[in-house]
């Protein structure tokens, strides 16, 4: 295992910047192994550094998915970041936790078996764009499985829900003129913004009133040039997430035409993903599917992960790997051996 994890954390796969070299050599690598193993191997690769693996033998029943795309390295690092270190029973390198490890794990377990087995390993999730397995679920054939496990770093524990993430961009338009005109009440973009703005937190707080708790952030905000000038123009960038069985969708259809908006707004959605479970679905499978294995059920998280889309898709989904997500995206990043050999005996059992 420790072997697999030191080729794989060598390629540089940092999103962004896309580096199509280091997914390249990792894509090869991960090829030669599973085909090895007897694997059949499918590499897709739909530009733009989005690359599928796909790789089954036999017949399955669970589908495996992890990212192999890591978030820059950044500095600060006290160790080379591109190599594997073991130091006092930890692996350090980027990528170790999020989750590289995960799927040195699942190549050790491809090796040791000849049993039934299936992976996805992407390399879009860092940069939110999420196409690989958007574009994975689009086949029919690749929805035909009882159970998904998505190894992103919970502790080794099953995690049934997590919140979603909806990111959006509007731009306002206002009708620019001096600002001793009284109309700038009325026709100032930043005023038009702001009335958006007061009447979208007033429905998110009656929403949590509900017992809905969407977290709302209203994170960017510009517009106009000077204070006696009517704003011609403002924009603004939110996110939202939302908890188990909400919509994105519906959330954004109720937010976007507040306060005459629908007169005066443009919108654009750069990200969507839905919460886990997706709306309409719930978590009774992947339950029965964690009793009927023995795994230990952690709490709702609040990152959103690729499972969600699964979810969506209509395939039962849950959250396991090894690693806690305090290690992930951080400097000098680090993961137990003990959580890599235990994330290995649970992919293992769950191979049979």
């Amino acid at each position: 295992m420790l072997n697999h994890l030191e080729a794989l954390i060598a390629c540089d796969s940092q999103n962004p910047p896309r580096a199509f070299d280091g997914e390249a050599a990792m894509f090869r690598y991960c090829r030669e192994q599973l085909e090895q193993a007897g694997f059949a191997v499918e590499v897709t690769d739909f530009g733009d550094g989005h690359v599928n693996l796909y790789a089954r033998r036999g017949s399955p029943s669970v589908l495996f998915n992890c990212h192999l795309d890591t978030v820059p390295i950044g500095p600060g690092w006290t160790r080379p970041p591109l190599e594997l270190t073991i130091e006092d029973g930890r692996a350090y390198g980027r990528g170790v936790c999020d989750i590289k490890g995960a799927a040195a794990a699942l190549l050790a377990v491809a090796e040791s078996t000849d049993a039934p087995m299936a992976l996805l390993f992407s390399s879009d999730e860092e940069g939110a764009g999420s196409c690989c397995v958007r574009k994975f679920l689009e086949s029919p054939a690749h929805r035909d499985y009882q159970q998904v496990v998505v190894c992103e770093p919970t502790g080794c524990r099953a995690i049934l829900a997590h919140r979603g993430f909806l990111s959006v961009k509007g731009r306002f338009a206002g009708l620019m003129g001096h600002s001793s005109e009284f109309r700038a009440l009325a026709d100032n973009a930043n005023h038009r913004l702001s009335r958006w703005t007061v009447a979208a937190l007033d429905y998110c707080a009656a929403e949590a009133e509900a017992g809905r708790h969407t977290c709302f952030n209203l994170g960017l905000v510009n517009g106009g040039t000077k204070s006696n000038v009517i704003a011609g123009e403002a924009s603004l960038h939110y996110s939202a997430r939302l908890g188990p069985g909400q919509s994105n969708e519906a959330l954004f259809d109720a937010l976007k035409d507040l306060a005459g908006a629908d007169r005066h707004a443009e919108w654009h959605i750069p990200f969507a993903g839905p919460p886990l479970p997706a709306a309409g679905r719930d978590d009774a499978a992947a339950r029965a599917f964690c009793q009927h294995y023995e795994l230990d059920i952690g709490e709702p998280v609040g990152f959103w992960t690729e499972a969600s889309l699964f979810s969506d898709a209509g395939m039962n989904a849950l959250v396991l790997g090894p690693g806690d997500i305090a290690q992930a995206h951080a400097v000098d990043e680090w993961v137990t051996l003990e959580q890599l050999d235990r994330a290995a005996a649970i992919y293992a059992a769950l191979v049979g």
